[in-house]
């Protein structure tokens, strides 16, 4: 009789799959708004859903007798307004992904001394969702009030699950969804990076339970 062998095989760790989160800003803060552009004509005109890098400075006005100044990231318009700690961690993480807008700061009845303010626009926009395995709605639009007429649209549900697929998103760390402009993905390292800093009032809602 033959001598029998038994061979074990080392199993070999499975790839982790990157974490993704809809980053935006915190709106479950309360408290009135104590901040506000003082002349939105500078804003490109309705249609026009991505800012230009060449918008002139934007004129703020912080005013805290009426309600909170700004935190880290902040929502204005389409886009964001952001604090100079948070452009720093959005420039080193990805700068291909931003367009950076200053803005001039005045307060009614002193002078402004905090930190520079940005309006910030993810201009990156990935067509990255794997449908088959994500939970949504998918449509076309038929109503002719939107920019998007005509085309796909995705909307969220109350159990909205997203999955993307990760060779389209490469070694990105933040990117807009197509078929959903306003939706904001970012990754881990870029979760990491903004609580590493300390950043306030940013909300990173897992995308596998939305």
């Amino acid at each position: 009789m033959s001598d029998q062998k038994t061979v074990s095989v080392a199993k070999q760790p499975s790839a982790r799959k990157r974490r993704f989160y809809k980053i935006g800003p915190d709106f479950r803060v309360g408290g009135g708004s104590g901040f506000w552009v003082e002349d939105e004509s500078i804003f490109p005109p309705y249609g026009v859903s991505r800012l230009p890098a060449s918008t002139p400075h934007v004129p703020y006005v912080f005013d805290k007798s009426v309600g909170s100044l700004p935190y880290d990231l902040e929502l204005c318009d389409h886009w964001w307004l952001i604090s100079d700690r948070t452009k720093a961690v959005f420039e080193t993480l990805d700068p291909d992904a931003f367009v950076f807008v200053p803005c001039d700061v005045r307060m009614p009845h002193a002078c402004y001394d905090g930190p520079n303010y940005w309006l910030c626009d993810v201009v990156r926009v990935l067509d990255a969702l794997d449908e088959s395995q994500s939970r949504l709605r998918i449509g076309i639009r038929d109503d002719t009030r939107y920019r998007d007429y005509g085309r796909k649209y995705y909307s969220f549900l109350p159990d909205t699950k997203l999955v993307f697929r990760e060779a389209i998103i490469g070694n990105a760390h933040i990117f807009r969804m197509a078929h959903r402009d306003s939706a904001v993905i970012c990754d881990q390292d870029l979760k990491d990076a903004c609580k590493s800093a300390g950043l306030k009032r940013i909300r990173f809602q897992d995308v596998l339970k939305l």
